[in-house]
């Protein structure tokens, strides 16, 4: 009976220091990690002035016959392009985005679907560094035979050199912020851990201003580029000490 006893008293002991050190684990885990962190965000609009125009110009023709309206359209948008080549050069890059053929067609009252005719579009991209011509592009193309002018843009050739300074003050501003937070509290910020772009856009500030396009009107279009709006944002995460 003496040896079961003292097998008895010794297994306590074993087990009651062995939940401590499990309590102790889960204690750890619940304990945050890392040094104290401010977190901020910048942001930086610049504005730049575009450089290059970009319009859609659409040719529409329509016809009983799929292939007169094929045909059609052919002639009518080559004569577009002839235009639009002769006004700008060959600098300019102007080409063919889409086409399309499709019937149209008309349901009368006994529910029935049937093909009135077809319609053939052409459309037409033209990218040009020339902006105070926008214009006389619109005007050109309408008087060749375009049906439809739209989806006009100024945009940059080459945005990188306006983005990089964006992102430099948007960086700039994050870094700002997190100093006035550090020293309103009384720390000190002893490292970068994080630092992320959360935003870049080119948004012009005036698309476009025009008179609707008419063949018919002896005053050119008004085109206004104005200036692009390009924001950056940079999420900034650093590490403190007392």
């Amino acid at each position: 009976m003496i040896r079961p006893l003292l097998l008895f008293l010794i297994m306590i002991p074993i087990g009651f220091f062995g939940w401590p050190v499990s309590a102790a684990g889960g204690e750890d885990r619940n304990d945050p990690a890392g040094p104290p962190v401010i977190q901020t965000q910048g942001e930086a609009v610049i504005t730049v002035e575009p450089d290059i125009a970009e319009l859609l110009i659409g040719v529409q023709t329509e016809n009983a016959d799929a292939q007169v309206a094929v045909e059609k359209n052919a002639a009518e948008a080559d004569g577009v392009l002839k235009a639009l080549r002769d006004l700008l050069g060959r600098e300019a890059e102007i080409k063919t985005v889409g086409y399309a053929v499709n019937p149209v067609y008309s349901t009368p009252r006994d529910g029935k679907s049937v093909i009135t005719h077809y319609r053939a579009e052409n459309t037409i991209r033209v990218r040009t560094d020339q902006l105070k011509r926008a214009g006389e592009i619109i005007d050109r193309a309408n008087k060749a035979g375009a049906h439809a002018v739209g989806g006009l843009d100024f945009t940059l050739k080459d945005e990188a050199p306006a983005r990089l300074k964006a992102l430099g003050l948007a960086a700039r501003d994050a870094r700002a912020k997190a100093d006035a937070i550090a020293s309103a509290l009384g720390i000190k910020i002893k490292a970068v851990l994080r630092a992320e772009e959360t935003g870049f856009q080119p948004k012009p500030l005036t698309r476009f201003r025009a008179a609707t396009p008419s063949a018919f009107s002896a005053a050119p279009t008004p085109i206004e580029a104005g200036m692009l709006e390009i924001r950056a944002g940079v999420m900034l995460i650093v590490a403190t000490s007392p």
